[in-house]
């Protein structure tokens, strides 16, 4: 991508940053942001950072952001990718590592995020599964139904 002198980004997305489909844009006249004229690039990038998330869950969430809109990539959809791979070039000692030490202890954690999706205003729900210092299953899906609030979010995400 010709981006080894580039500036490494800190974060792999800008806070709160929320990118949209074309069709949103059309719905509420949104025009700014216009489609790309070679869809390829942005593909191919998609597709080597979702290879790249088997040894890096740090920026799965990201990553799996982004290939939602593969379909119809934006300009602000190339540049997000842009700055996943800034990232991982700032942090590319990160990686999975296997310790020696030897724990039994089970953790779980889980959580909803409310309404998050500015398209469909379906909340994301993740969960993450621990066995000693390993990452056994982890998971983030939107949920099939529209919550009124966060804590109805959890109590579908739970149920």
């Amino acid at each position: 991508m010709g981006l080894s002198g580039s500036k490494p980004a800190k974060v792999p997305l800008e806070v709160n940053q929320k990118l949209t489909t074309l069709e949103f844009d059309t719905q509420f006249g949104v025009g700014d942001d216009r489609v790309l004229d070679d869809p390829n690039e942005d593909q191919r990038l998609i597709g080597r950072l979702l290879y790249l998330i088997m040894t890096r869950p740090d920026v799965a969430f990201a990553v799996q952001y982004l290939s939602q809109f593969m379909h119809c990539p934006k300009i602000s959809h190339m540049e997000a990718a842009i700055r996943m791979v800034k990232n991982v070039k700032q942090s590319s000692g990160l990686r999975v590592l296997l310790s020696a030490e030897a724990s039994t202890q089970l953790t779980a954690f889980c959580d909803a995020d409310w309404g998050s999706c500015p398209n469909t205003r379906w909340s994301i729900t993740g969960y993450l599964i621990k066995f000693g210092n390993f990452i056994i299953p982890w998971k983030s899906k939107k949920q099939t139904t529209i919550s009124r609030s966060s804590a109805e979010a959890k109590y579908h995400y739970l149920a």
